[in-house]
């Protein structure tokens, strides 16, 4: 995928509720988990994970570093859509993941 594809898919500078919820989704699916194994090695509560996937409010500090530490995509990505810091099999598995999320 070229520079420009990747910069609509992320939505890069698309701070709203919407676009966090689609990259935080993406961003779960290129985790490998289902969303029951990532809110408990994240240590968050299923329904407040849900709320934030769903666009209902924003992804919680716990998931953000979980995130980060763990599977190297970083707040920056998830509120912002910048993805050019993240190391690039990062890139690629969310790529992938966002273009699933964004045929459905």
């Amino acid at each position: 995928m070229d520079f420009k594809g990747k910069l609509a898919m992320s939505r890069l500078g698309d701070a709203s509720r919407e676009a966090c919820a689609f990259r935080l989704k993406a961003a779960r699916i290129a985790t490998g988990l289902t969303k029951t194994e990532f809110c408990k090695n994240a240590g968050v509560s299923l329904t407040s994970y849900l709320n934030s996937e769903a666009g209902l409010s924003f992804p919680s500090r716990k998931v953000m570093l979980y995130l980060h530490r763990e599977h190297r995509i970083d707040f920056n990505y998830i509120i912002h859509g910048d993805f050019q810091q993240l190391p690039s099999d990062v890139q690629d598995r969310l790529f992938s993941a966002l273009k699933d999320e964004e045929s459905q």
